[in-house]
């Protein structure tokens, strides 16, 4: 109850303001992406294609691989999870001299201490959450190599003693989940580029989370590699 007291208004209306534009980006991205077709709803798209080669293919041993090679960059960034949280928790020991460190920046606005390691524990937080997105994406990647093992010989497939298309979409969809559960991980990732912000004022917060929405809007709905993929 005591930092409800100690952080000022304009920081609590920064910070609903951050998780306000993280979360309605989000839904918005997620609605609007079946609409214009954002860049992960074309790459889904491709998933589906990808599985429905893969039950026309035998051996799946190419497939395998390329599920393995997508199963760790969450991997690596789970990882990388963990070890930015542990850093988190030890900055939290030597929170005086890190406060001392940013107010020495001429824009930085002074804080308490307390206010201080709060603003650590937001950033916490937001990498605990990301780690637990990209371990899903890990798991997920996991069924989607037990559903291409699973698949039958392509002459069933051809002699229509199995569904080809059911497969092919049932797969397609556990791939496509597992990277949109990816991109949750990642988006976080952006959004703690914005929170560090935080910690120099509320107003520099709300500069730097508007900007973290326009570059990953401008990545997911007007890249080149969007247009590359619609093409």
């Amino acid at each position: 109850m005591k930092i409800i007291n100690m952080l000022p208004w304009l920081d609590w209306l920064a910070l609903f303001t951050f998780f306000g534009l993280w979360i309605g980006y989000a839904w918005l991205a997620k609605v609007r992406g079946f609409r214009e077709q954002s860049l992960i709803a074309n790459t889904n798209r491709y998933r589906q294609l990808w599985m429905l080669q893969a039950t026309a293919r035998e051996p799946r041993m190419l497939d395998g691989i390329i599920t393995q090679n997508l199963s760790q960059t969450p991997a690596f960034f789970s990882s990388t999870s963990i070890i930015i949280i542990g850093g988190l928790f030890a900055l939290l020991g030597t929170t005086d001299k890190a406060s001392e460190l940013v107010g020495e920046i001429p824009f930085a606005q002074p804080t308490p201490l307390l206010v201080f390691e709060f603003k650590i524990l937001v950033l916490v937080g937001i990498f605990v959450y990301a780690f637990f997105r990209f371990s899903w994406s890990m798991r997920q990647y996991t069924f989607v190599a037990l559903v291409i093992g699973a698949m039958p010989p392509p002459e069933d497939f051809a002699a229509n003693r199995f569904d080809r298309q059911h497969f092919a979409e049932r797969a397609g969809n556990l791939v496509s989940a597992a990277a949109e559960t990816f991109n949750d991980g990642l988006r976080a990732y952006y959004f703690s580029f914005a929170a560090m912000a935080w910690f120099f004022s509320p107003t520099a917060l709300v500069l730097a989370t508007a900007l973290v929405v326009l570059i990953l809007y401008g990545r997911e709905f007007r890249s080149e590699v969007l247009h590359v993929l619609r093409d």
